[in-house]
């Protein structure tokens, strides 16, 4: 396993994904995936599934301190009183004593940031929560994270796989060492059937999506966290770090657009970014 370091903080750079699982399916990944070598599991309080990740964790033959676990306030929490609250909630759900990583999931254009990174930092103090990071932030945003916070801002988690253009976010990120995670990194399954990823995988004998990630993770300072359930892909997005792209390679992954339907779908962060709800 490979690891983004910032402020002291070490992040494995793939990561579990869990949206969208719930229930008894979500622990038993997150136990497979633990089983498989995974290091870092994400979660949300608005995906539902905090519960589930805690028995899952809970039932892997793993000790709590080896997990880098992530998981985000959402919108509707960011009030002062709400955060410090919240986050007890999902301690309690979780089953854990603190989490590696709490992340703003959303702004919100009427709760002042202040306010949200005062109770953050509360947390920290009490020691329930080590670091602190954002989500769907713009590099603008992410600024005034960081000039407000008395803590270092170590992360900011968005929307980006090859379809995407993130590159002026990970170049500043990157610059001032900060962590970019990757959600949706392979776009949802669109990216499976990209030609440009294809031809590149047959050189490796890899997959689509072990390209993709490799593309993602082999820029400096960025994490993956793909969605998996069955065994085989589990461990195939963990199959990443014995091979490496060439500069050519990895610029023709850059220049690809994918369909329609995912450019517009990747407009859905910038609507939601400003909704006061």
């Amino acid at each position: 396993m490979e690891y983004v370091e910032t402020a002291g903080v070490r992040i494995p750079k793939i990561g579990l994904g869990t949206w969208q699982n719930t229930g008894t399916e979500c622990s038993k990944t997150v136990e497979a995936a633990i089983d498989a070598g995974y290091r870092h599991i994400d979660t949300a309080q608005a995906y539902d599934n905090e519960q589930a990740v805690g028995d899952g964790i809970a039932q892997a033959d793993i000790d709590r301190e080896n997990i880098f676990l992530t998981t985000k306030v959402w919108r509707s929490n960011l009030r002062y009183e709400d955060v410090l609250e919240s986050v007890h909630e999902s301690l309690d759900n979780l089953h854990v004593d603190y989490v590696d990583l709490v992340l703003i999931h959303w702004p919100h254009p009427r709760i002042p940031l202040e306010e949200t990174l005062e109770a953050l930092s509360e947390l920290h103090d009490e020691g329930v929560v080590k670091s602190i990071g954002v989500s769907n932030f713009t590099r603008s945003q992410l600024e005034d994270a960081r000039r407000i916070s008395e803590l270092p801002i170590v992360a900011n988690q968005v929307l980006y796989h090859p379809y995407t253009d993130q590159s002026e976010l990970q170049q500043y990120c990157a610059a001032d060492g900060l962590a970019l995670t990757a959600y949706s990194p392979l776009a949802r399954g669109d990216v499976l059937s990209e030609e440009t990823l294809e031809r590149i995988g047959r050189r490796y004998d890899k997959s689509t999506a072990q390209v993709a990630l490799r593309w993602l993770i082999q820029q400096e300072g960025v994490v993956a966290i793909p969605k998996a359930s069955s065994k085989n892909h589990l461990e195939q997005n963990l199959d990443v770090f014995d091979f490496s792209l060439t500069d050519t390679e990895m610029t023709q992954i850059d220049d690809c657009r994918g369909p329609l339907t995912v450019r517009l779908r990747n407009h859905l962060p910038s609507v939601v970014r400003h909704l006061p709800i």
